[in-house]
């Protein structure tokens, strides 16, 4: 059956912004980057400590995502971090906005959450 989950699969908006975001910021290694003529898309697949987690996909015009954070469909994508205060930390000397940290009530753990350039929900979580 089931082993581990194999990737997350993202659509962007404006593919160099997103690619900066998850590769400059975020840290993520490009495994492997395709551009297909055809669909007039690229194809970027990013790993995290060598394990591959996310394909970035561009399409001409996609629709926006419909409404947050609680429309069907994915919530968001969370990083498990060990430090949240460094991830505040990079977040403002990159100008990028966080919320407030909070604490999940059932864990009692430390968590926060950006936007990627398309207003994807990204949390950080810390263990």
């Amino acid at each position: 059956m089931l082993s581990k989950v194999h990737h997350i699969a993202i659509i962007c908006s404006e593919y160099e912004k997103s690619k900066e975001f998850y590769t400059e910021f975020l840290g993520l290694t490009i495994l492997n980057e395709t551009y297909r003529k055809e669909r007039e898309s690229y194809k970027l697949d990013l790993a995290l400590n060598g394990d591959y987690i996310i394909e970035l996909f561009s399409f001409p015009n996609p629709p926006k995502r419909t409404s947050r954070p609680e429309s069907c469909g994915l919530r968001h994508l969370a990083f498990k971090v060990e430090n949240i205060e460094e991830i505040v930390s990079h977040c403002n000397k990159n100008n990028i906005e966080i919320e407030v940290i909070r604490i999940d009530e059932i864990t009692g753990k430390k968590f926060t959450f950006i936007s990627d350039p398309d207003d994807l929900p990204i949390e950080f979580y810390e263990q």
